[in-house]
């Protein structure tokens, strides 16, 4: 690891519990101190089993307990069952993905998500939590959000955890250890700190999320950690220990799906030339043998928000 990573390593990474609620407050709502407001932003799929009891213990815990918390948003992108209507009846304003930035048709994927909330949210800071974790904690949300509170020259926090795989300690985030832990060593040997590299809990400045290009697909946390490095240097980068991460796994063929994704992303920063868009096969087995599945890798990238002319004016509004 480069000396410069262990230095990282010891002013940059922290525990929740190293600022307190009403450290957090403090600075929150001292008018001097520049820290801003928060959203809350969950993108979700077909997340009815989780995301309620994600919105109330926020709502409780971070918007009327405290006022930590500005605004707490759900962008749904397509849910068939009752995601929406869970999530807003356990107090989230619930937004569909199609209805943002209409002008440009939407595509699946997580990262269109996440660009596309930057829309429909104020906060100068904002926080995303990924809608299928269970036994859900405030301490995502406040962990995260503390280093930006207090600290001006930090603008980019990720969550670290352990990540059980069933009962299983400490096996899961197999994608990351077998794919973007090994691109990120290799590729951006300042990057090789982060516990969880591939973690959907960040918080994030807008004025830095607004200059970045978002993946599309499963390949948005690697790219938004990867550019954010280009952009603003390692130092103004910290990681949050927040405890333990639940949620539902993937089978091995979706975590084949996001690994390629993962990857292409990574080959679009190393080369930015032409690239002929790439697909993965895989293979099921059927009644008469295995069966070839073959599917577009996620390629696309949004462009940085602020050369969208709809976001220019509805922040200068």
């Amino acid at each position: 690891m480069l000396e410069e990573v262990e230095r990282w390593l010891t002013r940059r990474s922290w525990s929740a519990a190293d600022r307190p609620l009403d450290r957090l407050l403090a600075a929150r709502n001292d008018p001097h101190s520049g820290s801003g407001s928060v959203s809350v932003v969950l993108p979700a799929l077909n997340e009815a089993a989780t995301v309620g009891d994600i919105v109330t213990t926020i709502r409780r815990e971070l918007m009327e307990k405290v006022r930590l918390v500005d605004e707490l948003v759900v962008i749904d992108s397509g849910s068939t069952d009752s995601t929406a209507e869970v999530a807003r009846r356990a107090g989230a304003r619930v937004i569909h993905r199609d209805a943002v930035l209409p002008r440009i048709p939407a595509v699946p994927g997580k990262g269109e998500v996440l660009w596309r909330s930057l829309l429909v949210t104020g906060g100068d800071i904002v926080c995303f939590i990924d809608a299928d974790l269970k036994d859900f904690s405030a301490d995502f949300v406040s962990g995260i959000v503390g280093p930006l509170l207090t600290d001006p020259s930090v603008q980019f926090v990720k969550a670290m955890y352990d990540r059980p795989l069933g009962d299983t300690a400490g096996q899961g985030g197999r994608v990351t250890e077998l794919v973007a832990r090994p691109l990120l060593n290799l590729h951006w040997p300042q990057l090789a700190g982060f516990v969880q590299p591939l973690g959907g809990e960040y918080a994030v400045r807008r004025s830095l999320l607004e200059q970045l290009p978002f993946p599309v697909g499963y390949g948005v946390e690697l790219g938004l950690l990867v550019d954010a490095l280009h952009t603003v240097g390692l130092d103004a980068l910290g990681q949050v220990d927040v405890g333990v991460r639940k949620h539902r796994h993937q089978d091995g063929q979706a975590l084949g799906r996001m690994a390629a994704a993962i990857y292409r992303t990574a080959q679009l920063r190393l080369s930015r030339g032409h690239l002929v868009r790439p697909s993965l096969t895989q293979f099921e087995r059927g009644e008469r043998g295995f069966v070839p599945h073959t599917y577009a890798v996620d390629t696309e990238e949004r462009p940085p928000m602020c050369e969208i002319a709809e976001y220019v004016s509805h922040r200068a509004a």
